[in-house]
């Protein structure tokens, strides 16, 4: 159940507790999994009641080190947090594993971004050391999210030089017809998922800069034949939706210094082909004995969406094997010779 709460602080308090530019409470967001709408003094705290609660605890706490401390860092918020619970006391939902070596630093929008699953965990893991990582399994398991933060935050370390993101411009069982405007107007709704990730990660001068000097590029897939890019993160989404020719053709681009994350999800192949001809299907059979190389499977398990999606895609599961069953079921047996 949703909860919204009020936490009161003086003016010190609110300040130091805040951090420069709200980060101190941009992180706590991040840790507690809830929403912190700072007015003046007063903090509004929103989500799961559990999450609130222990939010007003860990503000709470933060209140006291105030009198000792005047500047807290987010060491200070994971040593409050991880101090060892009072018996009778639940323990705050954390985002499982709350490890820093895996957590992405994009120092924007948002400041940090941590691994809310085991699977997402081996997914940045593998990101940071293999050159081309297959992020496979269905929606809402940060497959497309986490891998355009780590591509910004690689970028500005100095990694690569620029960032590039494509999907194939494929309707999702409709057409759309006629769209009007400019080329970038027409692909644009193609393209709107990875614009919802980056915009929910960085902030919009950032993103502007980063377009205007070709630091960040968003195309078309059909838009990446002919080039061959170097120094560069490249992040090819929705990639069930590709025919083995395309994988191909987007594999081919790699120069030297560059990474490569295909996501996608086989369940929702909206190629009017057979699904035996989707580019991310072959390629697990195409390329699993290679080194330098790494699949990571996603399950429902991992669905960091709403808790209902959790509940939607296991129904769809039990729906589609049960649906093969009677299909077996209603065949005819072999006419005998």
């Amino acid at each position: 159940m949703s909860l919204l709460k009020e936490v009161y602080l003086t003016n010190e308090e609110a300040q130091i507790i805040s951090g420069i530019r709200d980060s101190n409470l941009e992180y706590i967001e991040e840790l507690l999994d809830v929403e912190i709408y700072a007015r003046g003094n007063i903090l509004k705290i929103k989500g799961v009641d559990r999450n609130v609660e222990s939010t007003i605890e860990l503000l709470e706490d933060l209140k006291e080190i105030v009198k000792h401390k005047k500047i807290i860092t987010k060491s200070d918020i994971l040593k409050v947090l991880e101090k060892p619970s009072e018996p009778q006391k639940e323990k705050p939902i954390l985002p499982e594993p709350i490890d820093k070596s895996s957590a992405i630093l994009v120092d924007s929008k948002r400041k940090t971004i941590i691994p809310r699953s085991p699977a997402q965990k081996r997914y940045i893991d593998a990101i940071r050391k293999y050159d081309l990582v297959m992020g496979i399994g269905p929606a809402g398991t940060g497959k497309t999210y986490l891998a355009v933060a780590s591509g910004i935050e690689m970028v500005k370390q100095g990694k690569f030089q620029k960032m590039v993101l494509t999907r194939p411009a494929l309707e999702a069982g409709e057409r759309l017809g006629f769209l009007p405007g400019d080329l970038e107007e027409k692909i644009r709704p193609y393209l709107q998922p990875i614009y919802d990730s980056i915009y929910d990660i960085m902030r919009y001068e950032e993103i502007r800069r980063w377009t205007e000097r070709r630091i960040l590029e968003i195309v078309p897939l059909a838009y990446m034949r002919g080039r061959t890019l170097s120094d560069s993160f490249i992040i090819l989404d929705e990639a069930q939706n590709t025919t083995l020719e395309q994988m191909k053709m987007f594999l081919t681009r790699l120069g030297i210094n560059s990474k490569a994350v295909i996501t996608g999800d086989i369940t929702q192949i909206d190629t009017p082909l057979s699904p035996h001809t989707s580019g991310l299907v072959e390629i697990q059979k195409v390329l699993y004995r290679i080194s330098g190389i790494k699949f990571i499977y996603f399950t429902h398990r991992d669905v960091v969406r709403h808790s209902l999606v959790k509940k939607i895609i296991n129904a769809y599961d039990r729906y589609e094997k049960k649906k093969k069953g009677s299909e077996v079921s209603y065949r005819k047996p072999p006419a005998k010779s």
